[in-house]
Order: C-alpha cells, then sequence, then structure tokens
C-alpha cells in the first residue's frame, strides 16, 4: 500500500537548467509584447505564471490572457530546448533518488512545481527523470499561480489515484528555496529541503523545514527521510549526508 506522498520541486532542487531556464520569461515576454523587457523580477520559488504576471505588470502590460502568456512560456522553453540540454545538468544524486523511491512500495513519487505542466516535462525529460516520476499525481503551475495552494491539489490527485488519503502527516515536499519551504507549511506537507540553491541550510530550518539534507547524494538516507522509514522529526535537524 503506498503510505506516502513524496512531491519533488524541480529546479535546483531536481536539476539546473541554466540559461535556458531563464530566458523563458524575456522570451515569453518579447512574443507577447514585440519587445524585449527592461528588467527582470525575482523567480526562485515562483510559479511561472506569477512570475509572468509580474513581469509584465511591472512594464504596464494589462490585458493578457493567462492562457495566452501560458502558451507563450511553453513556446519558449521549447525554443530553448538544445540550449536547456546542453548547458543544463541534472544534480547529483537526484537520479537515484527518484529510481530509489520510484521502486519503494511505500511511495507515490510526483512533484510541485511552479512550472507549467509542458515545460516540468520538458525539464525532466531533458536529463532522464521524466519516467521516474507520476506526473498525474503532481500539481503545477498549470493549476493555481499561488504555489502553497497546488499542495491539497497534489494531494487530492494522488489519493484518487492510489485510494490514500494523503495528508500533512503522510505527505512530503522537497525544495530548495524559502518560499518551497513555505508553500509546504501552509499548504499542508511536512518540508525536507536541500540546500543546493541559494537559501542556507540554516535559514530553510528557520523557515519550517523539518531537515535539510547538503544534496540528494546519500539515497540511503535520502529513502529514509522521505518514505517514512526514520523521517524527520518536528524539533527541525539538519540530516546527515
Amino acid at each position: 500500500m503506498r503510505t506516502s506522498l513524496v512531491l519533488w520541486d524541480i529546479d535546483h532542487t531536481l536539476l539546473v537548467s541554466g540559461p535556458a531556464g531563464r530566458s523563458v520569461y524575456p522570451r515569453a515576454f518579447t512574443a507577447l509584447t514585440g519587445g524585449p523587457p527592461p528588467s527582470t523580477v525575482p523567480t526562485e520559488g515562483r510559479t511561472e505564471p506569477e512570475i509572468m504576471a509580474e513581469l509584465l505588470a511591472l512594464h504596464g502590460v494589462r490585458g493578457i490572457p493567462a492562457e495566452e502568456s501560458a502558451a507563450a512560456m511553453t513556446a519558449a522553453l521549447r525554443d530553448a530546448d538544445d540550449e536547456l540540454r546542453s548547458q543544463g545538468r541534472r544534480l547529483p544524486g537526484a537520479l537515484e533518488a527518484l529510481t530509489a523511491l520510484q521502486g519503494d512500495p511505500r511511495v507515490v513519487q510526483s512533484l510541485l512545481t511552479g512550472n507549467l505542466r509542458p515545460n516540468a516535462l520538458r525539464k525532466l525529460a531533458a536529463f532522464g527523470l521524466h519516467e521516474l516520476v507520476d506526473f498525474e499525481a503532481g500539481a503545477y503551475g498549470s493549476d493555481d499561480p499561488v504555489r502553497a495552494r497546488l499542495v491539497p491539489v497534489a494531494q487530492r490527485r494522488a489519493g484518487e489515484r492510489y485510494g490514500t488519503r494523503f495528508d500533512r502527516e503522510n505527505t512530503v515536499l522537497v525544495g530548495d528555496t524559502l518560499r518551497d519551504v513555505a508553500a509546504g507549511v501552509e499548504g499542508g506537507a511536512r518540508v525536507v529541503a536541500v540546500a543546493t540553491g541559494e537559501d542556507t541550510a540554516e535559514d530553510l530550518l528557520a523557515a519550517g523545514a523539518e531537515a535539510v539534507l547538503p544534496d540528494l547524494r546519500a539515497t540511503s538516507s535520502v529513502v529514509a527521510l522521505l518514505a517514512g522509514a526514520g523521517g524527520p522529526g518536528r524539533t527541525g535537524r539538519r540530516a546527515a549526508p
């Protein structure tokens, strides 16, 4: 019986998309408005629709339907696919951790990401990770621009697919940013963070992560934390590598 739901963030948790990932917003902005944006907005830990909406608003662009904006972002990453594959990379341990959890009969493994679903699939496929997660059990920026609201979406989808009720006690969100931690805490999931992004382990713990891994290379530690065998406690600690 599947008793744990593991929801992975993508960028800087499982992989780095490099210049291709960063280019999505200016490319999409240009396609939507006819010219590049003069300035940028913060992107870490946010949903793609939220980022794009802020970028457009910052430059006084109004009235573009969400569907049109999403299509532009999807096309932007598709056009950058060669760059994604050549200059992006899978993070150390990601393949091994996903493979181990996919084979664990206790675990439903999916995604909770600010990426639009087509972009999430493209990023994982670029590095051979797409067949290791159940895309139908996850939640994406396509579903809601507010990241915390994606947690119950994924819990409902996974519950319907696997006949198990997933809630805060048996759902673990894995991410690398303070916004990832906040999404889990606010949305109804436990959080295990990885210190592979810009935020420190200390800050991630202070924000509410139950444990922080330096990276995903210690597969046995990752599985133990995420699959429920010796899972993180309630006091907040840094997990051993």
